[in-house]
């Protein structure tokens, strides 16, 4: 008896240092996304001269920094400074095209599997109808301890805050820049972002999202100006469709070498098979150009 309740105090202690551990390590509130430029190795967007911006913006930028990180005035700053700064990288634009990454939130465009070739796809034909694009790419979680912690917590609670911060950002760039058109891109758990937010802006007719292998337990389907690809076309994706008998079958494959491997991965190393997208597959490409034919056109 005084063994098992000697036990259950070592698991209540490792419980609650664990709690206390996470507690602390993790970002006292919401740690701000970072918007880079894609390509020349993603230069996160930055000014230093507020000048061209009109004050009026530059407060409403500060009130929305607010609303999203309370009183921590350095992660408001960052906010601000990276919303004013996509403001006026996309002032003369016609588009802006924001990738959000699978896995932990922080990987570059060139280092997806597949999406480089999807995102320049995309900008090839909005090029060949008339319109400008702006690339971006959204970190949701910087590389590092707490850049894991604050994606576990965000990813068990379903990522409230996360979808928020960047429809605050899409909503305020549409607003003072009524002529552009958003497309909001993403693989894998980047698409859960990307469907929240469109739900949050639903009503927003500057926005759009083109999105591929969403994870099985997410309900995501093409409608309106939402485009959802749980196929490539050529194998249906075991992780979008929740087929865990392909998924581990694939992998016990692999592990005693009976098969070459399958395209496709979850999680860094699991194999799971047609979870693969890129510009190669008709069924990818002839789905995105019909979605941008049928909603942009040609340039007037």
């Amino acid at each position: 008896m005084a063994s098992d309740t000697g036990k259950v105090k070592i698991g209540m202690t490792l419980t609650v240092t664990l709690s206390l551990a996470i507690v602390l390590l993790a970002p006292s509130s919401v740690m701000p996304a970072t918007i880079s430029l894609i390509g020349n190795g993603e230069i996160p967007l930055t000014i230093q001269d507020f000048s061209a911006v009109p004050q009026s913006m530059i407060e409403e930028a500060k009130d929305l920094a607010r609303q999203i990180f309370g009183n921590h005035p350095e992660k408001c700053d960052k906010f601000v400074n990276q919303l004013l700064a996509t403001y006026l990288a996309a002032k003369d634009k016609d588009f802006i095209i924001i990738f959000n990454t699978g896995g932990w939130g922080w990987t570059t465009l060139e280092d997806s599997s597949g999406w480089p070739s999807i995102v320049y796809g995309i900008k090839a034909e909005l090029d060949s109808l008339g319109h400008s694009s702006l690339l971006l790419n959204y970190h949701r979680a910087a590389y590092g301890i707490q850049g894991y912690l604050c994606e576990i917590l965000a990813a068990l609670s379903f990522y409230p805050s996360k979808p928020e911060e960047l429809a605050l950002r899409v909503d305020f760039l549409t607003r003072h820049l009524p002529d552009i058109k958003v497309i909001l891109t993403g693989e894998s758990n980047g698409t859960i972002i990307c469907d929240k937010v469109m739900r949050l802006l639903k009503d927003n007719g500057q926005v759009y999202s083109i999105i591929t292998g969403p994870p099985f337990w997410n309900s995501a389907t093409s409608s309106g100006r939402l485009l959802v690809l749980r196929s490539n076309g050529v194998v249906p994706d075991s992780f979008s469709q929740g087929d865990f008998f392909a998924i581990i079958r694939a992998n016990l494959e692999a592990l005693f070498g009976l098969s070459p491997g399958y395209p496709g991965r979850i999680l860094l190393h699991l194999e799971a098979p047609g979870h693969d997208y890129s510009w190669q597959y008709h069924g990818v490409n002839s789905r995105i150009i019909e979605f941008l034919d049928s909603h942009f056109g040609l340039k007037q």
